[in-house]
């Protein structure tokens, strides 16, 4: 295993909707803000700058008032294909770089999400915080989101 696979995890899908569709619930801040953050959270957006050095931020609200933050830069955006940016999830974590990439399968879209952290620990214990599950849900809500 390359060291890289070492600090990624990730998750793939595939999506009941056409890759624009997909693509938009990515992109659009009126659309994100449906569908991001696990089952039960509210997500307000802050900023979102879709372009390569934009910014974006969303507040996402627990069931219990709670508040976390998320926030990171865009570092490569390929239309239909990628989006890459850096990304902290504040408390829980921070330096990863997120990656999205789409793949059009008919009238499906193929997902595949990673999350490269800055070291093989942190990556073992984001795994064990509970990755797969958190991001699984953020993704349950999405398809449910394009699938309307």
């Amino acid at each position: 295993m390359s060291e890289a696979n070492d600090r990624t995890l990730s998750l793939e899908r595939t999506f009941d909707a056409p890759i624009q569709l997909v693509w938009e619930a990515w992109t659009k801040p009126e659309h994100i803000a449906q569908w991001w953050g696990p089952k039960g959270m509210e997500t307000r957006i802050i900023a979102h700058k879709f372009a390569i050095g934009g910014a974006w931020k969303y507040a996402m609200t627990m069931p219990d008032g709670s508040e976390f933050i998320a926030d990171g830069v865009y570092k490569d955006i390929v239309e239909l294909k990628h989006i890459i940016s850096s990304a902290n999830f504040r408390p829980m974590t921070e330096g990863v770089e997120i990656q999205a990439y789409f793949e059009a399968a008919g009238d499906k879209t193929n997902f595949r999400f990673s999350v490269v952290h800055p070291t093989a620990e942190y990556c073992q214990q984001q795994e064990q915080m509970g990755f797969m599950n958190g991001w699984g849900s953020v993704f349950d809500r999405l398809s449910e989101f394009v699938g309307k």
